[in-house]
C-alpha cells in the first residue's frame, strides 16, 4: 500500500505548487495595473494619456526577456563545455533528458569550487544548465544525477520562463516606482490641475495614497517575487525526484552543498535565485528566510526523503 501512495503524494504536491505560483503570478499582475494607475495620478496625467507611459518600459521588458539567460550565464563567468570535454556530465544530462522527454539543453560549467548549479532559458528549447566544478569534484554520480533531475524540472516545468518573467517584471515596477518618484521631486503632479478642483482635500488624499503605492509597489514585487521562487524550488525537488525515482541522491546532494565552506565567487543578488542552493552565505532569522528566494534547506531534505 505504502508503495502505490508514494506517487499520489508527490503528484499532489506538484499541484499543490502550481497553483500556488499561478495565484502569485496573478496577485504580480495585479499589482503591476494598480502600480501603473497610481503612477497616472502621481503624475497628474489625464486618463487617455497615463497608459502611454507603460511603452517603454514593455520595451525594455522584453528586450531584458530575450537577453536575460545570456546575461546570466556571463555575469556567472559559467562556458559552454561539448560531450568530449565533459563525458560523464554530458552522458547524465542526455540520459535524463530522454527520461524526461526534453530536448538536450547547453551545457555550461562555471570553474568554481563551491559546488551548486542552475538553469535557465526562456523555454525548453533556448535552455541551459550550468554546473560549478566543486559540485562535479564533490558529488557522487547519484548525487548529480538529483542535482541535474532538479535542474531540468525547471526546463520542464517552465519555471525558467516564470522566474525570468517574475525578474523583468520585478525590474519593471522598480523603474515605473524610481520614475515617478522622480519626476514627482521635479513637480510633475503638483503642477497639475488636480489641485483646481473641487475637494482639495479629497485630491491631496488620493494623490499620498497613490504616491505611497508608488513607492511600496517595489518592495511588494520583491517579496512576491521570493515566494514565487521558494515555491517553484519545492517543485522541482518533486519533480526532480519523480525523474530520477530516488529522492535519495538529490536530499544528499543537498546536505553537500549547504554544508560546503567555500563560497560561490561569482554569485550576487541578481542571480542567487537561479541556484539549487542559495550561493549567499546569509544569517538565518525570520526576517532573512521573508526575503529569501530560496526555501530552508532543512525543509527540502525533510520533504525528498517523505517521498522515499
Amino acid at each position: 500500500m505504502a508503495d502505490t501512495e508514494r506517487p499520489i503524494l508527490l503528484y499532489d504536491r506538484i499541484d499543490r505548487n502550481r497553483r500556488n505560483t499561478f495565484l502569485l503570478l496573478f496577485l504580480f499582475v495585479a499589482l503591476l495595473a494598480g502600480a501603473s494607475i497610481a503612477m497616472g495620478i502621481v503624475l497628474g496625467l489625464p486618463y487617455p494619456f497615463a497608459p502611454l507611459l507603460i511603452i517603454p518600459f514593455l520595451i525594455i521588458a522584453l528586450v531584458s526577456y530575450y537577453a536575460s539567460s545570456s546575461m546570466a550565464l556571463a555575469i556567472s563567468q559559467a562556458h559552454e563545455v561539448t560531450k568530449e570535454e565533459e563525458p560523464e556530465l554530458y552522458r547524465t544530462v542526455e540520459n535524463l533528458c530522454i527520461g524526461a522527454g526534453l530536448p538536450m539543453p547547453k551545457v555550461y560549467v562555471i570553474e568554481d569550487g563551491s559546488p551548486n548549479a542552475f538553469a535557465t532559458g526562456r523555454d525548453p528549447d533556448h535552455a541551459a544548465i550550468a554546473v560549478t566544478r566543486g559540485l562535479l569534484q564533490k558529488l557522487d554520480k547519484l548525487e548529480l544525477e538529483g542535482v541535474i533531475a532538479h535542474e531540468l524540472s525547471h526546463i520542464g516545468n517552465y519555471d525558467t520562463r516564470v522566474m525570468t518573467v517574475v525578474v523583468v517584471l520585478v525590474g519593471l515596477a522598480a523603474l515605473m516606482a524610481d520614475f515617478a518618484l522622480r519626476l514627482t521631486f521635479f513637480g510633475a503632479g503638483r503642477r497639475s490641475g488636480n489641485r483646481d478642483r473641487g475637494g482639495g482635500a479629497a485630491v491631496l488624499i488620493i494623490y499620498a495614497v497613490a504616491l505611497l503605492a508608488v513607492i511600496l509597489t517595489p518592495i511588494v514585487a520583491q517579496l512576491i517575487r521570493f515566494a514565487i521562487s521558494r515555491q517553484r524550488e519545492f517543485l522541482a525537488d518533486a519533480s526532480g525526484a519523480l525523474l530520477t525515482r530516488y529522492p535519495e541522491g538529490l536530499a544528499r546532494a543537498l546536505e553537500k552543498i549547504s554544508a560546503d565552506p567555500d563560497p560561490l565567487e561569482v554569485a550576487n543578488k541578481a542571480t542567487a535565485h537561479l541556484y539549487i542552493n542559495n550561493p549567499l552565505r546569509e544569517h538565518q532569522s525570520f526576517l532573512n528566510n521573508l526575503f529569501s528566494t530560496h526555501p530552508p534547506v532543512e525543509e527540502r531534505i525533510r520533504l525528498l526523503r517523505a517521498m522515499a
